[in-house]
This record gives structure tokens, C-alpha cells and sequence, in this order.
């Protein structure tokens, strides 16, 4: 009598199915490493690198910030140089603020005038007034309330800067 026969376990390999995505243009799953299904590249074209893809976006991005300076130029052209003085006179927790601002450009525009005692060693920024339209040689004088400079009456200076 012959001993019972054992046969040992067969392994059976659980095959892992390969890693997918969806085709770019259809949604089908396709390798990892292509971008579109046989259906829609049945000749089987090359893909794209990542690369060329990247470059071809930084590339539009930067074509784009330039024409986005080229035309903020021409929209601010001939706007100041603004000249200005100012004056002021107490106004209850602050100053009346009176600045005197000429255009000396050839188009029309505003700007934003920086109001500060020029004794001041403190670092102060001082105060920040936005100007109303000014036409091309044209004086316009206006009063703001600044609370930023304190109370008391000194004499200040007003820097106006072009857009």
C-alpha cells in the first residue's frame, strides 16, 4: 500500500490590473502611459509631452501680461505729472486737509496724493487722499478730512504720484 499522494497548493497569481485614466477625448480607460484610446488614435500618433503642454501654457501666460502692459500704457499715457501744495486747519479729532493739485499732462485723470509733516523723523506714512478728475492743465482744489496727521495745525507736504 503506497502512501496517500499530496499535491501542494497551487499559487494562483492574483494579477493586479494595470493602472488607467479616462482617454482625453472619450472618457475610455486606457493605459497610464497614452492619452487617447485606439478609437480616437487609431494610428497611434504621439502624444504630447507634458512639456510641450506646460510651455505652450506659460508661454499664453506671459504673451498675456504683455499686452496687458502694453495696453495699461497707452490707457495711462499723458495722465500728470501732478504738482501739489497743501494747507490745513483744525477739524475736531483731525485736520481739514486743503490740497491745491495742478495736472501738468495731456490727459485727464486722477491721482493719489501722500500728506505728511516733513519734520516728522517717526517713519509716519501720513495720510492718503485720492484726488477727484483733473483735466489736462487744470488746477483743482478740494478739502479732506485726515485723522491720520492728528490735530494739530503744521505745515505739510503733498506728494501726488501719476497712476
Amino acid at each position: 500500500m503506497s502512501a496517500p499522494r499530496t499535491v501542494p497548493p497551487v499559487a494562483t497569481a492574483s494579477t493586479r490590473p494595470a493602472p488607467t485614466h479616462a482617454c482625453v477625448r472619450c472618457g475610455a480607460p486606457v493605459a497610464i502611459d497614452v492619452g487617447l484610446c485606439e478609437r480616437c488614435n487609431p494610428l497611434g500618433l504621439r502624444d504630447s509631452s507634458s512639456s510641450q503642454v506646460h510651455g505652450i501654457v506659460v508661454g499664453g501666460i506671459i504673451g498675456f501680461i504683455v499686452i496687458l502692459a502694453i495696453a495699461g500704457r497707452f490707457a495711462l499715457a499723458g495722465i500728470g505729472p501732478f504738482e501739489a501744495s497743501a494747507s490745513a486747519v483744525p477739524d475736531g479729532t483731525g485736520l481739514a486737509v486743503t490740497l491745491t493739485v495742478t495736472n501738468q499732462g495731456t490727459g485727464s485723470g486722477q491721482t493719489t496724493c501722500r500728506v505728511s509733516d516733513p519734520a516728522d523723523r517717526t517713519g509716519s506714512l501720513g495720510g492718503f487722499v485720492l484726488s477727484p478728475k483733473i483735466d489736462p492743465g487744470q488746477t483743482v482744489t478740494f478739502t479732506q478730512h485726515l485723522t491720520e496727521l492728528g490735530a494739530t495745525v503744521r505745515p505739510l507736504t503733498a506728494d501726488c504720484s501719476t497712476p
